[in-house]
């Protein structure tokens, strides 16, 4: 049986002392920053990273440049997969997937799917970046496990 921390403190006497207020303020700031807050802030943040990363590898609206294929071919090096294929999926992705993290369609699911990307950057491209991949990771896992929130297309067509 787990104990909703809500309902245990709702029946318990306030605190008193530095204590006290510390947990007044922190109930505050519990109901001020809602998950609704946060999954837009994590929505907008982490999708404007993987978005203008595209945006490098594309001349026009979607049509990769020789610097994205270049970048495959000499710096990435993925396992399994060609260069070329490899600069396209991950172009595609980097802009279909941030799109619907913004709008909160599909979220869990572009958050998984940029969490992969992600996964994939740290342990092939950048091992020695892993604070800066951590931090995505963080925002993506909070989205796959919480979803959209209440700002969202997700919320207003009914998914969880």
């Amino acid at each position: 049986m787990s104990l909703n921390r809500t309902n245990a403190t709702a029946s318990a006497p306030p605190a008193a002392g530095l204590r006290g207020a510390w947990n007044r303020v922190a109930d505050w700031l519990t109901g001020l920053v809602s998950h609704g807050l946060l999954a837009l802030a994590a929505r907008i943040g982490i999708g404007a990273v993987f978005f203008l990363s595209g945006r490098t590898k594309v001349d026009g609206f979607l049509t990769v440049n020789d610097s994205a294929y270049a970048l495959f071919r000499e710096d990435y090096k993925l396992p399994l997969l060609p260069p070329e294929f490899a600069a396209h999926m991950a172009t595609y992705a980097e802009h279909l997937l941030p799109v619907l993290l913004v709008l909160g369609l599909f979220t869990r699911l572009s958050a998984l799917g940029l969490l992969g990307m992600t996964a994939v950057i740290q342990f092939f491209v950048y091992p020695d970046a892993w604070p800066t991949h951590l931090t995505w990771a963080v925002a993506l896992l909070y989205l796959a496990g919480r979803g959209a929130g209440t700002l969202s297309l997700d919320r207003a067509l009914g998914f969880r």
